[in-house]
């Protein structure tokens, strides 16, 4: 059993190992952690288009409704439903012998008024010269030259007639009044049509080039004009015509890029929106009357936007978009930021809360908290984006 003076001799020599064993513990718990290694991309301004997409219909860039323009059955329907037809193309024939009898009946009259003149005039100029020596009475060669004037004015009326019996003669064949795509005949051959109810026989509709009606709300037509205004955006394009891009209902972009035409100056009373018209080539037929597509166009311009990695934003508990920055003295302040749309499909447009020059966090933002000291290293994309900042 070791005596008491052992004992005492071996806590003297364990006091100081304990002691330092404590103290390198104590050293440990007080050291300040290091500074954690981030990715940092610096806020710039770059000019960023203003590019809207709005939604439309297609509509026919010209519509011609054929109807009957004189009475009659119709004989024959001379075109193919569906197909392309031609300016000045027979369509229908209508009855065309009603008509031929009253042009053979003008043609008559205007023989038999150009003989009855013929006649009135010899007998005239005979009344003349016997008039003069007082073989006949004045009043007899003034009812000669009245009677020249009567034929000549029937000549006239029966040249009018034909006119008009040629008129109506030629409706009777119904041709195309534009070119573009016939729609469904709206009679059938033996259907009786009538001018005074116009009938409507078939639909011709002018497919290429093609209109898109788009809707935009006049609230941001007046922002954007504004802004245009104050000198905080440029025009959109130079050109006098605006390109325009076109989403089908698939989702697939159109072939080929159209042209904004022009804005309605009346807002609607129900929708509070302003009608925009593009116009679009449509040589292989794709776009039809009627399909709800999305047009996609660069509105305006803004010189001076601010861009931030989309990487880099995250939102807090209440959904507002924050960001992590580097102070001066290279600590990490959380900071709520305003964000307006998506540019190049990674980067965040930012109007408000940092300014350009700030440095924000892009990596290791599960490992940062308000104050950590970190080491900014510039963070270098795999992808450039084409934009120059300013």
């Amino acid at each position: 059993m070791p005596s008491q003076h052992t004992v005492l001799v071996l806590l003297a020599l364990a006091g100081p190992l304990l002691a330092a064993g404590c103290g390198k513990r104590q050293d440990s718990a007080t050291a300040a952690p290091a500074a954690l290694e981030v990715d940092v991309a610096t806020i710039g301004t770059a000019a960023v288009p203003l590019t809207r997409e709005l939604p439309g219909r297609v509509e026919a860039h010209r519509v011609a409704q054929v109807r009957a323009r004189v009475n009659g059955i119709v004989l024959k329907r001379l075109f193919v439903e569906g197909a392309d037809v031609k300016e000045g193309e027979l369509l229908y024939q209508i009855d065309p012998a009603p008509y031929q009898a009253v042009l053979d009946s003008a043609n008559a009259s205007l023989a038999r008024a150009e003989s009855n003149q013929k006649t009135a005039s010899l007998q005239a100029g005979r009344y003349k010269e016997l008039v003069a020596v007082n073989a006949v009475s004045k009043q007899q060669y003034d009812d000669a030259v009245a009677a020249v004037g009567t034929y000549t004015a029937d000549i006239a009326a029966a040249r009018a007639a034909i006119t008009s019996a040629e008129i109506d003669l030629g409706y009777t064949k119904v041709t195309a009044p534009i070119s573009g795509r016939i729609g469904l005949s709206e009679v059938t051959e033996g259907a009786y049509v009538q001018a005074a109810q116009a009938t409507l026989m078939a639909t011709i509709q002018q497919l290429d080039p093609i209109y898109v009606n788009l809707v935009q709300p006049s609230s941001e037509v007046s922002r954007i004009k504004r802004a245009l205004e104050k000198g905080d955006m440029k025009p959109g394009t130079d050109e006098d015509v605006t390109p325009i891009e076109l989403i089908l209902e698939d989702g697939t972009l159109y072939g080929e890029k159209g042209g904004l035409q022009f804005s309605d100056i009346t807002v609607d009373r129900t929708t509070g929106a302003v009608t925009l018209r593009a116009l679009f080539p449509n040589k292989k037929g794709d776009l039809l009357p009627g399909m709800f597509v999305r047009a996609r166009f660069d509105e305006a311009i803004n010189p001076d936007a601010m861009l931030a990695p989309q990487q880099g934003v995250s939102r807090n508990y209440r959904g507002q978009p924050t960001v992590w920055l580097v102070t001066a003295d290279n600590k990490a302040e959380n900071r709520v930021i305003e964000t307006g749309r998506t540019y190049n499909g990674d980067q965040w447009v930012v109007t408000g809360g940092i300014k350009p020059g700030d440095r924000i966090i892009v990596s290791n933002l599960q490992r940062i908290h308000p104050g950590a000291a970190v080491t900014p290293v510039e963070w270098k994309p795999k992808q450039e984006t084409g934009q120059t900042s300013k």
